[in-house]
């Protein structure tokens, strides 16, 4: 099954948000596939007509530094000779086809599943955030309704006003 392999959760916490799309980390990947990174590295390379910027693309300094202050953690990436790679879903995707073990097809299927089962999540909260806003809609025109009803009726209830009319002059 492929839950044994690499829990679904396990997974769910190595997807970020980075450059306004969801992303793996060739470190993380790497470590999901059982490969070193310079292994998952080279097989891209080799194959990097497979792998349009769009798919994969390697952070910059300064991405890099942001990434790791949001991650927290201070350990990680100590020393190193080239920023990580981010592989968008469909680059993790086309990895499938350069790394051929079983365990690569396993977990990229695992993968997949998370990826599929975050999309159907970010939809029902755009569902319910759409259905909120209209509730909030109907609710602000239903309050001036209300609103004007209470202010007739406190017309209503005001006593009439007494003029003091003097006889004469």
């Amino acid at each position: 099954m492929v839950d044994s392999i690499v829990p679904l959760e396990s997974i769910e916490r190595r997807i970020f948000l980075m450059c306004g799309q969801k992303v793996m980390l060739s470190v993380d990947l790497a470590e999901l596939y059982s490969v070193e990174p310079r292994v998952l590295i080279q097989a891209v390379k080799r194959n990097i007509k497979r792998f349009p910027d769009d798919f994969i693309f390697q952070f910059n300094d300064e991405e890099f530094k942001n990434l790791k202050s949001q991650i927290v953690i201070s350990s990680w990436g100590g020393l190193r000779r080239a920023n990580p790679y981010a592989f968008t879903e469909q680059g993790v995707s086309m990895l499938s086809s350069v790394l051929r073990s079983e365990r690569a097809i396993q977990v990229n299927i695992a993968i997949m599943h998370v990826f599929v089962k975050l999309r159907e999540i970010l939809s029902t909260h755009k569902e319910l955030a759409h259905k909120l806003e209209e509730l909030e809609r109907k609710i602000e025109r239903h309050d001036v309704e209300i609103k004007a009803i209470f202010d007739a009726i406190r017309q209503l209830m005001t006593p009439p006003q007494k003029f003091d009319r003097k006889i004469g002059f």
